[in-house]
C-alpha cells in the first residue's frame, strides 16, 4: 500500500490519477496558432531576400534613393525588426509559463521597438514627398503608425493594471498591424504590383490596414469559440471525459480513506 498522505495515485497506463484529472486537452486554437506562425515565417522568408537584400549589398542602386534619409532608416529598421521577430514570442504559452522574465523582457523590447519604428516610419514616408511621393501616401503611413502606437499603448496600459486577458487581446491587434509591413511586400511582390506606380502600392497599404484589426478580431473570436466548445464538452453530462472522471474520483477518495484508516 502507498504511504499515507501521498497525493498521486497510479492508475491504468502508469499515469498519475491527479494528472489525468487536470491534464487539459489541446484545442483547435493551438493548431491554428502554429499555422499562423508558419504563415508569418513564410512571409519573412519571402520578404528578406526579395525586399531587404540590399542591406548586405552596399553597391545596390537603391542606396542612392535612401541616401538622404538613411540615418533615419537605420533605427527604424532595427526597431521594426525587433518588433516583428519578438512579437510571436509573446503568444507562446509555453515560453510565458516557463520563462516569465524572458517573456517580460521580450515584451518590453517589442513595445520600445513599436514606439521607435512607428513614428520614424511615418517621418521617412513624409520625407519622401520631396522625392515625388504623394501626400496621400504619407497619410496612409500616418494611419499605420497611429494604429500601431494606439493598439500597443492600450496593451501596455492593461498589463500595467494587471488585466492580462485584455492585454493579450490588444497585443494580438498590435501585432496584426505590425504584419502590414510584411503583407504589403508579399502582395506587391507576388502579384507584380510593386512594379506599378506609387498609387498601386498605396492601395495595397490601405487594404492591409483595413484588414489588420479585422483579422486580429477574427483570430480572437476563433480562440473564444474554441474555448467555449471545450468548456461545453467538459461539462456535458454525456461527455466521455466526465464518464471517465467520475469512477476515477471515487477510486481516489476510496484510496485516501483507506490510507487514513491505516495511518491511525
Amino acid at each position: 500500500m502507498e504511504p499515507a498522505g501521498r497525493q498521486e495515485f497510479i492508475c491504468r497506463g502508469g499515469l498519475p490519477m491527479s494528472t489525468m484529472l487536470i491534464a487539459p486537452k489541446r484545442s483547435s486554437w493551438f493548431r491554428t496558432k502554429y499555422l499562423l506562425f508558419a504563415a508569418i515565417g513564410l512571409m519573412l522568408a519571402y520578404v528578406i531576400p526579395h525586399d531587404e537584400s540590399f542591406l548586405v549589398h552596399p553597391k545596390d542602386p537603391i542606396w542612392q534613393h535612401y541616401e538622404s534619409f538613411k540615418w533615419w532608416l537605420l533605427p527604424h529598421g532595427i526597431a521594426g525588426a525587433c518588433a516583428l521577430l519578438l512579437g510571436p514570442m509573446q503568444f507562446s504559452d509555453r515560453l510565458r509559463d516557463r520563462f516569465r522574465q524572458l517573456h517580460r523582457v521580450a515584451g518590453r523590447i517589442y513595445v520600445v521597438g513599436v514606439f521607435v519604428a512607428a513614428p520614424l516610419g511615418f517621418y521617412i514616408q513624409y520625407f519622401q514627398e520631396r522625392m515625388g511621393d504623394p501626400r496621400s501616401f504619407s497619410i496612409a503611413a500616418a494611419v499605420d503608425a497611429a494604429l500601431w502606437l494606439i493598439t500597443t499603448g492600450i496593451a501596455l496600459v492593461f498589463v500595467l493594471k494587471g488585466k492580462v486577458q485584455e492585454h493579450r487581446q490588444w497585443m494580438t491587434r498590435s501585432f496584426a498591424v505590425a504584419l502590414v509591413f510584411l503583407e504589403v511586400r508579399v502582395i506587391g511582390g507576388v502579384g507584380g504590383w510593386e512594379n506599378l506606380d506609387v498609387h498601386a502600392n498605396e492601395t495595397i497599404v490601405w487594404a492591409c490596414l483595413a484588414f489588420s484589426i479585422l483579422s486580429a478580431d477574427l483570430v480572437l473570436q476563433w480562440q473564444k469559440l474554441g474555448r467555449s466548445a471545450s468548456v461545453v464538452r467538459r461539462h456535458s453530462p454525456a461527455s466521455p471525459q466526465r464518464t471517465l472522471e467520475a469512477p476515477v474520483r471515487q477510486q481516489v477518495l476510496a484510496v485516501q480513506e483507506e490510507s487514513s484508516e491505516t495511518s491511525r
